[in-house]
């Protein structure tokens, strides 16, 4: 198993989104500033392009004939990834579009990263805090207070689908087996074949969008998506490892993280793979959790969170882990989008005292919950070649924090019977989520709600 790994980012909070033509015309200078700067990484010579609705295909063939570029792949009815040549800069093919009536919105084809760092069983010893409250037992007035609502009955979330936007997970995990969501769609049919009709063949656990697959765990480079997963569902009352906030949740995944990061494209590809499943194929997914960031503004991406956000689906993320305040940085995306159905996390320690690391905002981050030194799943390999077998690992890092709040909003749907199908039935459990938080003097003024997770009464 690696010793390092980041646990980074994405977040924002409240208010609509803008329509994608209004805002690609007051972003692109943004865009611009963020590539002239340095401050993100982008696939080399990679454009994002969304055409106008009133675009031609004549228009189309004209836009890529001027910038000399070919089409690598179509990710929506108008939305392409364009290569330019070599020698065209991606910030002069964007100033070349800004204002073209046929072009919605360009962009750069950003790349996004996470990072946690490992140090070192595991309620019974003291060791998950961040599951405990105030008067559990083990105590931390600092925890979730996850183990208060066990403590109420209130471990079944089997109704309830998260979607894992991240590397891949190890489903076959001891202490994940039980909850690895199996789609129905595709689950016992017929191999080989797209049986939901989703354009993915055998998307039993998933889709991988990195490797263009359906194997969603490819070893233990999947550590991060493993403990992610890990915080949010693990098997609890099992007598083994760790227990999750929801103990019985579905966990389903789409892989867009490998070893150099993930693009936009990816990112946009897999919020609406989860969008379709729920949808086309009436999938209770009631929101992803997304411990990962970097990059730029993306209309794009916005865009594709807006879709979830209209299907009831809310989109948990880390808040990243630069030390920065998300209010005057223009470095925290996908913090810095208004779309209503994003909760984003910034991280505390076992005293309550907010992470050295974690990123905050009073106005763009919306909570805080426990990110430092958390035990969670991982696959372990003894050596090179041997076999991957569960093991569990304590990393530090937003993306620890987020998967807290994603098993919360689990726990508070499973328990109320909930099956979001709107924005407005997004907005009432992010409500929930946020209105019970519990004040905290590291987090006043450094985050919206001024206070951390509570999910005892959930």
């Amino acid at each position: 198993m690696r010793s390092s790994k980041s646990g980074i980012l994405a977040i924002a909070i409240g208010a609509a989104i803008l329509s994608s033509t209004v805002a690609a015309a007051g972003r692109s200078a943004e865009v611009l500033a963020a590539i002239e700067a340095g401050r993100a990484q982008f696939a080399t010579g990679e454009l994002i392009i969304q055409y106008s609705a009133s675009a031609t295909a004549a228009d189309r063939d004209a836009i890529r004939r001027g910038l000399g570029a070919h089409r690598l792949e179509t990710l929506r009815d108008r939305m392409e990834v364009l290569r330019v040549p070599v020698g065209l800069s991606i910030a002069n093919a964007i100033r070349a579009l800004d204002g073209d009536a046929a072009v919605d919105f360009v962009e750069p084809n950003w790349i996004y990263t996470h990072s946690a760092t490992s140090n070192d069983p595991f309620y019974v010893d003291g060791s998950l805090w961040g599951m405990y409250g105030a008067t559990t037992s083990p105590a931390n007035a600092f925890g979730s207070g996850a183990a208060a609502a066990w403590a109420n009955g209130r471990t079944n979330c089997g109704n309830v689908v998260i979607g894992v936007i991240d590397e891949g997970y190890m489903f076959t995990h001891t202490d994940l087996a039980a909850n690895a969501f199996r789609n129905p769609g595709e689950d016992g049919r017929v191999a080989g074949v797209d049986d939901d009709g989703n354009g993915f063949v055998d998307d039993i656990h998933g889709w991988d969008f990195d490797g263009n697959n359906n194997t969603v765990f490819d070893g233990v480079g999947d550590d991060h998506g493993t403990h992610v997963a890990g915080t949010i569902g693990a098997v609890g009352g099992n007598s083994t490892g760790v227990a999750g906030v929801c103990w019985s949740v579905r966990l389903m995944n789409a892989k867009f993280l490998g070893s150099r990061g993930g693009t936009t494209a990816n990112a946009i590809r897999s919020v609406d793979y989860f969008t379709d499943l729920k949808t086309r194929h009436g999938l209770n997914i009631v929101a992803t959790n997304n411990s990962w960031g970097g990059g730029g503004f993306s209309q794009g991406l916005a865009d594709a969170i807006e879709r979830a956000n209209q299907q009831g689906i809310l989109f948990v993320a880390a808040a990243g882990n630069s030390s920065a305040d998300c209010d005057t940085s223009s470095n925290c995306f996908p913090a810095e989008y208004a779309n209503a159905n994003v909760i984003s996390v910034a991280s505390i320690t076992s005293t309550g005292a907010m992470s050295s690391f974690s990123n905050f905002g009073a106005t763009t981050i919306d909570i805080g919950a426990p990110g430092s030194g958390i035990w969670s799943t991982v696959p372990t390999q003894s050596r090179r070649n041997a076999p991957i077998t569960s093991g569990y690992a304590s990393y530090n890092g937003t993306s620890m924090a987020a998967p807290h709040v994603a098993g919360a909003i689990a726990l508070y749907a499973a328990t109320r019977g909930l099956t979001p199908r709107t924005a407005a039935d997004a907005a009432a459990i992010k409500n929930a989520v946020l209105s019970s938080a519990t004040p905290t003097p590291s987090l006043n003024g450094r985050v919206l709600t001024n206070g951390r997770l509570n999910a005892s009464g959930f």
